[in-house]
């Protein structure tokens, strides 16, 4: 069985990228196929990969600004020559479901969510996109004609895997397509239940971004008086700072090693956003703390109210803050929150992942035969 791995683009590491990471350890021998590769930013997860990029990152300044040559993505995908392949793998959140793989070949995709600048972000995409105003005008148009095609490239996909029940319900009403649920990979050997005492503080780890909705905890910690300790930056930064009493602290970007002490200590970590998943509340349980979350998107999944966590029910500071002041640590036991998130580890991603597309190819051999 020849495989070979599509990903939307290798230009930030984030989630995404460690599920593609994850896959290269089932399949270390096969090529990844993808928009464009910035080696100097990702050369130390995939510098020994072999990477195949598409025509863009040829293109005037395709590597480093690459989201302009969006008309061109369609077509970027579409002319990978993938027929050497007996199984396509894809890691997706945008437009590399669409390639185009043998008649023969099965093509498996790990939808991440589908694309949210067609879907679910239109039209906040659409305001908040810094371009001429004649370009904005011209835009619905031009995503309207995008979600045709990113529509019936999903319909070419053989098999569908969701990272959560909350992304699959969202492939349903926009691809019309059923989905099976892997749950994306926590890398949770590093990360452990503290052996002293934790600390007085709470803990935000999360890129500064405006869906991630800090602003929320920030207003709550300015009222509560606790202190908020917050690891991550991003183009909210300077906004949130200027918000931000003297209880809140900003710890910017941490090693791996900085991070996970600050996940062991604290009292729990405040969870404000809706993600598709949400893997930083599971380090946080894998770290024996519980979760403050609201009460939506994968979290759901991961979080079990009253054992590793507890709920708030609606995204407002007010909310958020009522259940700060009734949360107590004592009320959680460390090794059963861990039992919990292991339940996500690397290895069992793997193992499912594999099973399943080692399943899927004998189901297709034996249909094509």
């Amino acid at each position: 069985m020849k495989v070979a791995l599509v990903h939307d683009h290798l230009n930030q590491f984030g989630g995404a990228e460690r599920v593609l990471l994850n896959m290269q350890a089932i399949w270390p021998q096969s090529p990844v196929y993808t928009l464009v590769y910035d080696k100097d930013k990702l050369g130390q997860w995939f510098g020994q990969s072999n990477i195949k990029e598409s025509f863009i990152a040829r293109l005037p300044g395709g590597r480093s600004h690459f989201k302009w040559y969006l008309p061109l993505m369609p077509a970027a995908f579409e002319s990978f020559n993938l027929d050497n392949y007996d199984v396509v793998v894809s890691s997706v959140s945008g437009l590399a479901k669409g390639v185009i793989v043998s008649p023969h070949a099965l093509h498996i995709c790990y939808c991440h969510t589908p694309t949210r600048y067609l879907w679910s972000d239109t039209h906040s995409y659409t305001e908040e996109i810094s371009q001429p105003k004649i370009i904005k005008k011209m835009l619905p148009l031009f995503l309207s004609n995008l979600r045709v095609w990113d529509f019936y490239s999903a319909q070419r996909v053989d098999k569908i895997i969701a990272n959560s029940h909350f992304v699959a319900r969202r492939i349903k009403k926009y691809y019309r397509r059923d989905a099976e649920v892997i749950y994306p990979p926590v890398d949770t050997k590093d990360l452990s239940i503290a052996t002293d005492k934790i600390g007085d503080y709470f803990l935000i780890v999360s890129r500064l971004r405006p869906y991630k909705r800090v602003d929320l905890a920030i207003k709550a910690f300015n009222t509560l008086g606790l202190k908020l300790k917050i690891i991550g930056t991003g183009e909210e930064e300077s906004r949130l700072r200027a918000m931000a009493k003297d209880n809140i602290e900003f710890l910017g970007s941490l090693s791996d090693k900085q991070r996970n002490y600050y996940y062991a200590h604290a009292q729990a970590l405040i969870y404000p956003q809706e993600e598709d998943f949400g893997i930083t509340a599971v380090e946080s349980m894998a770290s024996g703390r519980p979760v403050i979350a609201y009460k939506s998107g994968g979290a759901v999944e991961s979080v079990i109210d009253g054992v590793t966590g507890v709920f708030f029910e609606e995204q407002t500071w007010e909310c958020l803050a009522d259940a700060v002041a009734r949360f107590r640590s004592s009320d959680f036991d460390p090794v059963s929150i861990r039992e919990q998130a292991l339940k996500f580890d690397t290895e069992v991603f793997r193992q499912k992942l594999k099973e399943l597309v080692e399943r899927e190819w004998q189901k297709f051999k034996q249909y094509n035969n």
